[in-house]
């Protein structure tokens, strides 16, 4: 077994769709970012290269790289995955906390899970998606922003990871 965490944090802009595990929200602003800024996502990518020893997204997707420039982080995860798979791997779980004062992210919750589920061929329930807030302290409790911290358990293919 191997695991890996992930942190993203970005802060909010005007004038762009919020997105989360690759769901649009309706939201008055959207994170910014040179791709579609979904930090869930991105939390999900750092786990997972991390746990499989593959460095992280800025060594594969770097932001300087017009090619990634507004790109689906779903898509950047399928990349991801297909890497790690071919290594022998498979997900056994993945863990994410997204810190959002706003909006309420319950009711996208299930979702992102499918997105996240269906871009890394596994099951949707081994998939665990906790929104909470920064009770009102710092940047992220102002308002500012959205952050996520993941853990990802992997597997050898073919092991018991359930």
């Amino acid at each position: 077994m191997r695991i890996g965490i992930g942190y993203d944090i970005h802060p909010f802009v005007a004038g762009r769709p919020l997105i989360l595990g690759g769901v649009e929200i309706p939201f008055e602003r959207g994170l910014d970012g040179h791709s579609d800024a979904d930090v869930l996502t991105h939390a999900v990518i750092d786990a997972l290269l991390g746990a499989a020893g593959e460095g992280d997204i800025g060594h594969h997707f770097g932001a300087s790289d017009p090619q990634y420039r507004g790109v689906r982080s779903l898509r950047l995860l399928e990349e991801s995955w297909r890497r790690v798979k071919a290594r022998g791997f498979r997900v056994g779980n993945v863990d994410a906390t997204v810190v959002a004062e706003a909006p309420p992210l319950a009711p996208h919750l299930k979702g992102m899970a499918a997105n996240l589920a269906r871009a890394l061929e596994m099951e949707e329930a081994r998939i665990n998606i906790k929104p909470t807030t920064a009770k009102g302290l710092g940047p992220l409790g102002s308002g500012e922003g959205i952050a996520c911290l993941t853990v990802v358990l992997l597997t050898e293919a073919g092991g018991d990871g359930a």
